[in-house]
């Protein structure tokens, strides 16, 4: 059982560590994207989201100030959900996937808000 946190964290941690890389290595279509969901300051939101994808996501891996960093994701998360999985506003043919991704990032959240409740667990920095 003590394993579990760490994984948990790695496996929640990770997610958002893979994706803040991603962005960096596609910065220009993750800005257009934000532009085209009518979003101010592409350029700027790309580079806060890559930010808070990689230390957020690092932190909570490593459980240093974890809590605070799952609360950010956590808000974050479902931030994104409402802006860029809007399933009630498109398509009849895409309101499936879209609402499947919206549930996956409420889902992913609730994960964040469990660290951010319990604490990061085993073999972490709490500090």
């Amino acid at each position: 059982m003590t394993m579990l946190a760490p994984l948990g964290r790695l496996l929640l941690g990770g997610l958002f560590l893979a994706a803040g890389i991603g962005k960096v290595t596609a910065f220009a279509g993750t800005s257009a994207y934000i532009a085209s969901k009518g979003l101010p300051v592409p350029d700027v939101l790309a580079a806060l989201t890559i930010a808070l994808e990689i230390a957020g996501g690092l932190a909570v891996i490593i459980g240093y100030q974890a809590r605070l960093a799952a609360l950010a994701l956590a808000a974050f998360t479902v931030a994104a959900a409402i802006l860029f999985h809007d399933f009630w506003a498109v398509p009849k043919a895409m309101v499936q996937v879209q609402q499947a991704m919206f549930m996956k990032n409420l889902a992913i959240a609730g994960g964040l808000l469990l660290i951010t409740a319990f604490g990061p667990g085993a073999w972490s920095i709490k500090r």
